[in-house]
């Protein structure tokens, strides 16, 4: 007669009980029922966790972006609809803070220049980029191409401070070095970042020249992936290098150049640090934009309220800028 499952529990001693395990033991102890659908529920929790392990990978930045992106910016549409300083709690007012913006002096100023601002140096700084980088995968390779990318890229590294710093004594009326230069070819002095209309021209270049590195080395990368059987196959039809680059660079290469202006875009409607150091917002209100508006309202003026509203309709012009961007070159095949 076997010994049934109660007999050989109670013959085993503490040395067999312990040889068990905690999975057999448990096993023991509760009814098969129960054992069965805590098997079925630890197997339901794997599977859980193996299909949404992803999400716990993504979790933290999540949390960051919530910290540090979504919550401010709720934040900054409830103050926008308020009178707010430091100094005492917000109090509503509704749209007060949007309706003063038509009688700001210094608003129109500030918008009107950061759009001159972002129609120059957006699309020089794209097209430059591209050229330079098709120049580079094509006629300058190994040293020649590694030397002529580093050099590039070194202003796209520098602190926009430094680089603001450096060119505001380039471009000074007495001494600079480029007044020096145009002087041994018999040109007078220019006041660059003093006359209104070179002012915001000077600080554009300055940006233009900072920020083509980092666009030439994406196009670079793009460059890369585009088939070179297109290009040797072009070379048999008799496609001179203008032809190679204008049907087919240029067109492999638009999913590239919509990120390359909407990130050009988001940076230009967002400066502030290059125009601050080199010029200050002068001469008058030569090269005052919409983000330094915000930072003289917010933190001279103490108008948080009004400096939120601000940056509320800034962010608002910029979304909508991308969305009409995203359309463009989804119409012309830019997925």
């Amino acid at each position: 007669m076997r010994p049934t499952t109660r007999t050989t529990r109670c013959h085993r001693t503490g040395k067999e009980r312990k040889k068990l395990g905690v999975a057999e033991t448990f096993a023991e102890n509760v009814p098969r029922h129960l054992f069965r659908k805590e098997i079925i529920r630890l197997k339901a929790i794997s599977e859980f966790i193996k299909k949404n392990i992803g999400f716990l990978y993504v979790l933290p930045s999540f949390l960051l972006l919530v910290l540090f992106s979504l919550l401010p910016l709720c934040m900054t549409g409830y103050f926008s609809f308020t009178e707010y300083s430091v100094l005492k709690p917000p109090v509503w007012v509704g749209l007060n803070n949007y309706k003063s913006m038509a009688g700001d002096p210094f608003f129109r100023p500030a918008i009107r220049n950061t759009v001159i601002y972002t129609l120059v140096t957006v699309p020089v700084q794209t097209v430059l980029s591209l050229v330079i980088a098709n120049l580079l995968a094509s006629r300058f390779r190994g040293r020649a191409g590694n030397f002529f990318k580093s050099a590039l890229f070194i202003p796209v590294i520098s602190s926009m401070v430094l680089v603001g710093t450096v060119w505001k004594f380039m471009l000074a009326t007495e001494g600079g070095i480029i007044n020096n230069i145009l002087g041994l070819v018999g040109i007078g002095k220019v006041n660059w970042l003093g006359r209104y209309n070179l002012a915001l021209i000077s600080v554009s270049i300055v940006a233009i020249w900072k920020n083509v590195g980092y666009f030439l080395v994406i196009y670079y990368a793009g460059l890369m992936d585009v088939p070179k059987s297109l290009y040797e196959a072009a070379k048999v039809d008799g496609a001179s290098p203008l032809q190679q680059f204008l049907y087919i660079t240029v067109p492999a290469l638009k999913p590239i150049t919509y990120l390359v202006i909407t990130l050009g875009t988001i940076w230009s409607f967002q400066v502030f640090d290059l125009v601050y150091t080199m010029t200050g917002g002068g001469p008058g209100t030569a090269t005052i934009t919409m983000v330094m508006s915000i930072y003289q309202s917010g933190f001279k003026q103490y108008k948080m309220g009004y400096a939120s509203a601000m940056a509320f309709v800034l962010f608002l012009i910029v979304i909508v800028i991308s969305i009409l961007q995203k359309k463009v070159f989804s119409g012309k095949g830019g997925e």
